[in-house]
């Protein structure tokens, strides 16, 4: 396998593009090469297989939308109330909601994990990471709510995500900003 880094990033956004564009079904090398703009058959030079390809667009995908340290600054500094997680929940809905074909690969690649037992274990592993992570930062902001209450949030804003990105005529942008208010407000303990 080559290893130049900057080839193999380009390779794994193209086919992040490609299984947002064309699904599961239309990743192949082929089209992750011409997505990427390199020449026919550079990716089967580095992924070993379509199995390795779409691993590696998930644990991308899942890099990418990781917040940065600014955003994980914001969560622990301020207040610590309802108001400011219903901020910081916007942020994120935001922030998932621009990445959006990779959001839309991910939704590709989760079906695909029904498949793939392989790729379903390694997505699990990283959702999970990813949600103990969200849990343990919610916990050392010291913010409202349990790991119940971040797992609650962390389902339903994922479904808001989906609408956002599959019906954006669903609902208006001051509608999603009430909806993470009440999702916010609902979930938390009184």
């Amino acid at each position: 396998m080559r290893r130049n880094a900057e080839r193999r990033a380009a390779l794994v956004d193209g086919a992040i593009e490609v299984l947002a564009r064309d699904g599961a079904r239309g990743l192949t090398f082929r089209a992750v090469d011409a997505e990427a703009g390199v020449p026919a058959g550079t990716a089967s030079n580095y992924f070993t297989n379509r199995d390795d390809l779409l691993t590696q667009a998930g644990l991308s995908v899942y890099e990418r939308l990781r917040p940065d340290d600014a955003s994980l600054d914001l969560s622990l500094t301020g207040a610590h109330d309802r108001e400011h997680l219903t901020a910081l929940m916007r942020e994120v809905v935001g922030r998932v909601a621009a990445f959006r074909t990779g959001f839309l690969a991910l939704l590709e690649l989760r079906l695909e994990a029904t498949r793939r037992p392989e790729l379903r274990a390694v997505l699990t592993e990283r959702v999970r990471q990813d949600l103990d992570f969200n849990i343990s930062v919610h916990a050392e902001a010291q913010m409202p709510g349990d790991a119940t209450a971040v797992t609650l949030l962390y389902m339903t804003l994922n479904w808001l995500i989906v609408d956002r990105l599959t019906l954006p005529e669903l609902f208006s942008d001051e509608e999603i900003d009430e909806l993470v208010e009440m999702a916010v407000d609902r979930v938390l303990p009184r």
